[in-house]
């Protein structure tokens, strides 16, 4: 319990969408999306419009936000994990959760993990700081598709899912509680464990740490009867709408137990949308491609921070990224940060006074990088570098789906003037720009000489007997693990 006359630590709060893009919310501009509570927290606190996550995709972008740190130097590359796979984010790398313990922070992680399970569930939250954990181990997905029902009344999720995986269990801890999960009543849960963890912490005079990936709005959606058929939207639309109600939630409860004031919330995406699922995919809106590419479609994020009395309501254009997150909730806290080379950089200046932030530039690797290639992109300023371009997503835009390509000279990009990126620069046109370019150079070869590539984790492989199971000694895998 704290001492009488101290002053309550902060508490932190992170929502992290899934595969949402730039123009998805309503105050991000899309027309029929209906998120009251998001518009809110939007109204009130500091909307971000040049916010950046690392990389295109959902593992990797996850380890970079909880560490602070590519995820080329953790290992989560390339592309993600998956129910079997062997590796996971290293027991060495510190997360948020694990830098906050030593303050006494209540810590919790509910939703989407997706940064692995391993043997005896060697990844899991619990064993990263996190003193409370319920979710599913990775992506919701990654698991037969005849086993998820995505709206009432009964209506079976179509797709292409891993028909040779096991149903998609819902942990708590270490242990499987529910396997297959029950996605009508999934988000209910999350919202009754993450009030009640509040509850508790509040009671006890704790701080906290609230970390809380979503599954939505990654295909297939689903959503429960508070949510299903309530918007005009469809199924994308009824999913956004269920993580906003349990955003909703969590917010009355902060209210209600007098803590809202003393509360830094942050909001978020892992990366863009899906395009190859068109209307069920999201929209990027003017930014081009989407998820697992390096165009700003991929990349750049909706961003919001809210905190009653610390945070003025606004629009902010400095650059900023979820790799800062760790370095400012350590400033905000008094936290020691972790003694690895950190790639965050402490954005409080731009939260608390509208100020300037200290990044200048932002480096993009491919969903598969490497040393050979190093990075796909650089931005510097309002200049975004090109040095490689490969699409992967189905839809009208060529770029979006053309094959790796190298440019020489890169392609040259000014954001502010064509967002859209339809324009490349010439440096015939504009030799003016040539010193652009000589920067941004440096920058590149500074930052790539500095990174150190961890041990792929992914490239460990897969063993299907890690596969969770329910009913470790059941017959016949995988179809026997089911539990209630």
């Amino acid at each position: 319990m704290r001492p009488k006359n101290s002053a309550a630590p902060p508490n932190f709060i992170i929502f992290f969408a899934d595969d949402l893009g730039f123009a998805d919310l309503g105050c991000y501009g899309h027309p029929s999306s209906v998120t009251p509570n998001l518009d809110k927290l939007a109204r009130g606190g500091l909307r971000f419009t040049d916010f950046y996550v690392t990389v295109g995709g959902c593992s990797p972008s996850r380890a970079a936000l909880l560490t602070g740190r590519y995820e080329t130097r953790s290992g989560i590359y390339p592309g993600v994990l998956y129910p079997g796979s062997i590796g996971g984010l290293p027991l060495n790398e510190t997360t948020i959760a694990a830098m906050l313990k030593p303050l006494g922070y209540a810590t919790a992680a509910i939703g989407k993990w997706h940064l692995g399970l391993g043997a005896k569930g060697t990844y899991l939250p619990t064993n990263h700081g996190f003193d409370h954990f319920l979710g599913i181990p990775y992506s919701h997905d990654q698991g037969p598709c005849a086993n998820l029902t995505c709206f009432p009344p009964d209506v079976k999720c179509f797709g292409e899912c891993d028909l040779g995986a096991v149903t998609v269990p819902l942990m708590k801890n270490d242990k499987i509680i529910q396997q297959p999960a029950n996605f009508l009543e999934l988000e209910k849960a999350y919202s009754d464990f993450a009030t009640n963890f509040i509850l508790t912490s509040t009671q006890k005079q704790q701080p906290f740490f609230l970390y809380y990936p979503s599954h939505h709005t990654h295909y297939p959606q689903f959503a429960g009867m508070r949510a299903a058929g309530r918007t005009s939207r469809g199924p994308f639309g009824d999913a956004l709408l269920e993580f906003d109600y349990t955003i909703g939630d969590i917010m009355a409860t902060l209210d209600k137990t007098k803590v809202l004031n003393n509360t830094l919330v942050l909001f978020s995406s892992d990366n863009g949308p899906e395009l190859l699922r068109r209307s069920r995919g999201g929209t990027a809106g003017l930014l081009k491609c989407g998820k697992a590419t390096t165009y700003e479609g991929g990349v750049r994020e909706p961003a919001i921070a809210y905190w009653p009395g610390r945070i003025q309501p606004g629009v902010t254009h400095e650059l900023a990224s979820t790799l800062d997150i760790l370095p400012t909730i350590a400033k905000l806290s008094g936290a020691t940060l972790p003694p690895v080379a950190l790639d965050g950089l402490d954005m409080t200046d731009v939260l608390l006074r509208h100020g300037r932030s200290k990044r200048e530039s932002m480096m993009f690797w491919s969903l598969n990088p490497s040393k050979k290639h190093g990075l796909f992109a650089l931005r510097l300023g309002k200049y975004k570098a090109y040095f490689y371009t490969e699409g992967t997503s189905t839809v009208p835009d060529p770029d979006c789906v053309a094959p790796l390509q190298f440019h020489d000279p890169p392609l040259l990009i000014d954001l502010e003037s064509d967002p859209s990126e339809h324009y490349p620069l010439s440096l015939k046109e504009r030799p003016d720009l040539q010193h652009v370019l000589e920067e941004i150079m440096k920058v590149k070869a500074s930052l790539e000489a500095s990174m150190e590539f961890g041990e792929s984790q992914i490239a460990k492989g897969q063993d299907p007997s890690l596969q969770p199971c329910c009913n470790p000694e059941c017959s016949p895998k995988p179809s026997c693990c089911q539990c209630p």
